[in-house]
């Protein structure tokens, strides 16, 4: 089968594409700009463009599929001509229920934690040699890569973006893979770009829970008033499961314990967030018969996903954190639950306006309150980022009035970013850095202090 991608260079696209080639496929791509780590993996595998650009031209009737990425526009010239030669177009979502429709299919859906809440489940069914495919927005430890399909496999795991599918296909990503077993974790009003209203935003998720079968299963943490309420006024026919948090404590070295049968199980992982994701993998695991022994025996070596609190450096009296918290929900997540963990320490917390929502004005007031944990907050953005995603400028004052906290110190460069870090004490304190993006680029190890 010869499969040509369209915008081969982003993070699920060229996992995608990897895996293709790892199944006997002949696979091409081009993209009109590929960054690492895209271009290392690409190009050793054979499959890295020779030049940037779109050649439509390289498009003919030998092509088999067209796998479309959201980065392409609609008036792309490739996917012109492959439309005109009638070719079968896909968006990555639909190409992979293709790969999988004979398959369990198990879609972890939510404003938040799926990525966690997969990986989890990977991490499990890894440990007990269960055969599985696998798309993750994140890069686990232990996985070569972030998408995996293989005939042999009967289950497929997929984390379910709630993001548009493609230029040419208006579907959230979530809903066209037809769930088997499926999991919500909770919802937050995100990407205010394409879900103009927080209704619209969830009709999303029912959508998803009213699409499943009677022989399916839904299940969804009952912690979270948004998702309680959509389930009961939607007709969902599957069956239901809920969630919640496990009974838990932290010990005198800081760390997480989990009560499971009279028996105690030490954690990698904290927060109210993550025991809930980890509820919520052991019921998805249950159903895909790992028993509940044998899950908590695996989950106790779960490290987490790359950028999900993840852990940056220790020591006696100066820990730092990386997380992808980015809108209002995530942000105030992430810093309770360091400020449960870490109780003892002075917590340095420090965001990055960065999406698209995060960045406009009209949503900002959303952050309100969400950011009063920290004994020092500090709010980054870049006023280049905004202009170049085409938005009205926000001011530092706006900012500051959006989160409704006085002494919010608000920064618009990096080298006054660093600047600040480096000059406020860190003895006993957690630093948390919370971000989709990279701060513009900021060497984290600028902001460790010197021994």
């Amino acid at each position: 089968m010869r499969i040509h991608f369209i915008a081969i260079g982003g993070a699920a696209m060229h996992n995608l594409a990897l895996a293709m080639v790892s199944k006997g496929f002949t696979v091409t791509g081009s993209d009109d700009e590929i960054y690492e780590p895209s271009r290392s993996r690409l190009h050793d595998a054979g499959i890295l463009p020779n030049e940037y650009g779109w050649f439509p031209e390289k498009i003919t009737s030998g092509i088999n599929a067209i796998i479309l990425g959201m980065h392409a526009r609609i008036d792309n010239p490739e996917l012109i001509k492959s439309q005109a030669l009638g070719l079968k177009i896909y968006s990555y979502p639909e190409f992979l229920y293709e790969q999988t429709k004979n398959k369990k299919r198990v879609v972890i859906g939510g404003s938040h934690g799926k990525t966690t809440v997969t990986s989890m489940i990977m991490h499990v069914l890894k440990s007990k040699n269960i055969g599985f495919d696998y798309l993750v927005g994140s890069q686990l430890q232990g996985f070569e890569r972030m998408a995996h399909i293989d005939d042999k496999n009967n289950i497929a795991v997929f984390e379910g973006d709630e993001y548009l599918a493609s230029p040419i296909d208006r579907r959230p990503k979530f809903h066209l893979y037809n769930a088997n077993i499926g999991l919500i974790t909770g919802i937050a009003w995100d990407h205010i770009n394409v879900f103009p209203t927080f209704q619209n935003y969830v009709d999303q998720f029912k959508i998803f829970a009213e699409k499943m079968s009677s022989t399916d299963s839904l299940i969804y943490c009952d912690k979270d008033p948004e998702l309680v309420n959509m389930i009961a006024h939607a007709n969902i026919k599957a069956t239901k499961i809920s969630y919640s948090i496990p009974v838990n404590r932290i010990n005198d070295a800081m760390e997480t314990v989990v009560t499971f049968n009279n028996k105690d199980y030490v954690l990698n992982v904290f927060g109210d967030h993550n025991l809930m994701n980890l509820e919520g993998a052991r019921k998805v695991c249950n159903l895909l018969g790992v028993s509940d022994i044998d899950f908590f025996e695996s989950i106790q070596h779960f490290s987490g996903a790359a950028r999900r609190l993840e852990l940056i450096t220790k020591a006696d009296d100066f820990i730092a954190y990386r997380d992808f918290a980015h809108s209002p929900s995530k942000l105030k997540a992430t810093t309770q639950a360091i400020k449960n963990q870490y109780g003892k320490f002075k917590i340095v917390a420090c965001m990055e306006l960065h999406t698209f929502s995060s960045l406009n004005e009209d949503f900002l007031n959303e952050y309100k309150d969400s950011f009063n944990d920290p004994d020092i907050a500090v709010v980054y953005f870049n006023p280049s980022t905004i202009a170049h995603k085409k938005l009205k400028p926000i001011t530092e004052e706006q900012v500051q009035k959006a989160f409704n906290r006085k002494d919010l110190k608000v920064i618009t460069n990096t080298n006054d970013f660093v600047q600040f870090i480096q000059s406020t004490d860190m003895k006993n304190t957690c630093l948390l850095l919370m971000s989709s993006g990279t701060f513009d680029g900021t060497d984290f190890n600028k902001l460790i202090p010197k021994k």
